[in-house]
């Protein structure tokens, strides 16, 4: 990639032949309605079941940490009309493995023109110059993801030379009848959330993440960003205590918007951990059981939750016991950054 300063636009260098095709740089605010009308744009051709608005997007960029808005988003134009985007950044999971990930979203018309190859090839190289700032990253990886439905986006990882590195399920429990009545350990018991409770609770998650596989950490920064989000809401959430510490998790939320545009009534039983010493002792079966009545209360008829297809702790078994079903597939690509 190249550009002078004299122009707003960057030359690819493996960008294809197509007339008035143009990449810049993100603006700002600006751009935001664009980026989320292309984003939205592929909902029914990837079967997306994913909603996002410019406040959403505004959010995130506010509180990303390391994130250079300036520099880690492309945006792809022709004839003036945004017809794509793309986005880096850099997070370490618990073991210590740097990952690299980054994303190109493309309006339909566009697939298979080489448009969204040219742009991940952008990805690498921007992402290879943030790996050259941080020389104490030993062990890094390029990584992105994709559902089964998101046809083009994993041919074109696939030739580019991304692996698939793990599985991960959208489940739904398509009712929220027959939940059954749940006891907790003696002494356990769930506490209305306060908001100095945050701070016990996300690091109670933290700790369960260093024994979820590639689960990242919730940050200060992330959590700021959860607050300021349109479904955080911690009256949804079941955490539950012994004496004056947190050993379980669920992190619940509805997202009405999305609820609206695909005409169902879904609440998340999202962030499910119980800490080590406590498992094995029916915790996370209470917390789920009681998460599924608060949702049903709040008008829900059905509630989903996403889980690694080879969770070492055994989640997918407990939550195929607690009427949820598999019904999407993801898979997480992975490649050496060299």
């Amino acid at each position: 990639m190249s550009s002078d300063s004299t122009s707003p636009w960057l030359k690819l260098r493996d960008s294809p032949p197509i007339e008035k095709l143009k990449f810049r740089h993100f603006r700002g605010e600006s751009d935001f309605p664009s980026m989320v009308a292309v984003t939205v744009g592929m909902r029914e051709a990837d079967q997306r079941n994913y909603v996002i608005s410019v406040e959403d997007l505004a959010n995130d960029f506010e509180h990303a940490e390391g994130f250079n808005p300036r520099k880690d988003v492309l945006i792809a134009e022709v004839d003036g009309r945004m017809i794509g985007w793309a986005r880096v950044w850099r997070t370490k999971d618990p073991a210590g493995l740097t990952l690299y990930n980054h994303f190109v979203d493309l309006l339909p018309e566009w697939y298979g023109k080489g448009v969204r190859v040219a742009m991940l090839r952008h990805n690498e190289l921007r992402l290879s110059e943030i790996a050259n700032q941080h020389s104490e990253d030993t062990d890094r990886m390029l990584q992105s993801t994709a559902a089964d439905t998101e046809t083009d986006w994993i041919s074109v990882l696939k030739s580019e030379g991304y692996k698939i590195f793990r599985y991960s399920f959208l489940m739904v429990r398509p009712n929220l009848e027959n939940i059954a009545n749940l006891p907790f350990p003696e002494e356990i018991e769930v506490r209305p959330v306060k908001p100095e409770h945050y701070r016990h609770i996300v690091n109670a998650w933290n700790e369960a993440c260093k024994d979820m596989r590639g689960q990242i950490p919730i940050s200060d920064e992330d959590f700021k960003g959860f607050q300021r989000s349109s479904i955080f809401d911690p009256s949804l959430w079941q955490i539950a205590w012994y004496r004056d510490q947190v050993v379980g998790t669920t992190m619940n939320w509805i997202n009405s918007q999305a609820n609206e545009d695909f005409g169902r009534k879904r609440g998340h039983v999202e962030a499910i951990s119980v800490r080590r010493p406590w498992r094995g002792k029916g915790i996370a079966k209470a917390l789920i059981a009681r998460s599924l009545k608060l949702l049903k209360s709040r008008g829900m008829t059905e509630a989903a939750l996403g889980v690694d297809a080879e969770n070492p702790s055994g989640a997918l078994r407990l939550y195929q016991k607690m009427g949820f079903e598999i019904v999407k597939r993801g898979r997480i690509y992975r490649k050496p950054l060299i």
